[in-house]
């Protein structure tokens, strides 16, 4: 590719582990929230959308070398905030390039989902919008409070509801740790409670790892958070799988996580369980803690 053709891309880039084949297409930068004290993913970058010429000039690289694209995914920390109008017509220009594209699937907000009627988001659905991935965190709204999501699990809730009903699939994520020290049950109980009310089709699942420069890391400095052991952990991940009861793709495998894990609930649950417990009684506390220090970035 010559470099007159390289794509708008600003930044480091985030997308799911199951988005590896789609196209990656920029349509906007950062986060519209940009508050969440453990977030270290978009440094000093401030939201902005991207301007329609650039977005074209991307899909006419893309359309050059990936013709055949079936599948594109919006980047950005939360392209869903874009209005329904915007979207529908950005769907549009998408096929318009990539004629052989069928579905597209972005980030989102709880509250990107709930700032539209569950009319648009069957209308989004009918343009190919099928995936929209959420980074619900917790279902633990002292958690979530404390963190500064900006959203609670009664928002998470009816968000999904109406995804369900609209026929949008959506990916959820649980952040172990979360909680800080001897709340990892707690956590656990309230997002597996949570969760089971709704129909995700993948949950998953990344642990609190702590960087320099965040606000988290002033709190405990502080003395006003006190990190959860990595024991403690693997506990409030046991307690989380042994509670879910809903049909679910479980995906522990990024690099946040000290014990990789991947399966189909209910019928890996012995499986992913029984990897939990050989973990916790042939690891110490000082193996798991140095490998979460020897994660350099996310």
């Amino acid at each position: 590719m010559k470099e007159s053709e390289s794509l708008h891309f600003t930044g480091t880039i985030w997308r799911p582990p199951f988005e590896a084949r789609s196209v990656l297409l920029q349509v906007t930068v950062g986060c519209t929230h940009h508050a969440c004290k453990f977030c270290s993913l978009y440094g000093d970058l401030r939201f902005r959308i991207s301007p329609a010429e650039e977005v074209e000039a991307d899909l006419r690289i893309v359309a050059r070398y990936q013709p055949r694209a079936r599948r594109v995914f919006l980047v950005g920390a939360n392209p869903f905030v874009l209005s329904a109008g915007r979207l529908i017509r950005l769907a549009d220009r998408i096929r318009d390039f990539l004629p052989k594209v069928r579905t597209i699937g972005m980030f989102a907000r709880v509250s990107d989902i709930l700032q539209k009627s569950t009319a648009e988001l069957r209308e989004l659905r009918a343009r190919g919008i099928t995936g929209i991935s959420i980074g619900t965190e917790s279902g633990d709204d002292a958690s979530l409070a404390f963190m500064n999501k900006g959203t609670t699990a009664a928002e998470a809730l009816e968000a999904c509801r109406r995804l369900d009903e609209a026929g949008i699939e959506y990916y959820l994520t649980y952040m172990t740790g979360l909680a800080g020290a001897g709340n990892g049950t707690r956590a656990a109980h309230a997002t597996a409670t949570l969760f089971n009310r709704l129909h995700p089709y993948i949950v998953g699942i990344v642990s609190l790892t702590l960087f320099p420069d965040t606000p988290l890391m002033r709190e405990i400095e502080a003395g006003r958070f006190v990190p959860m052991s990595e024991r403690e952990r693997l506990e409030e991940l046991r307690t989380f799988l042994k509670e879910l009861t809903v049909p679910v793709t479980i995906s522990a495998n990024t690099v946040s996580n000290a014990v990789p894990l991947f399966g189909r609930l209910p019928e890996d649950r012995v499986r992913m369980i029984g990897r939990i417990d050989e973990a916790l009684a042939s690891l110490t506390e000082a193996d798991l803690t140095g490998y979460r220090q020897g994660i350099g970035h996310l």
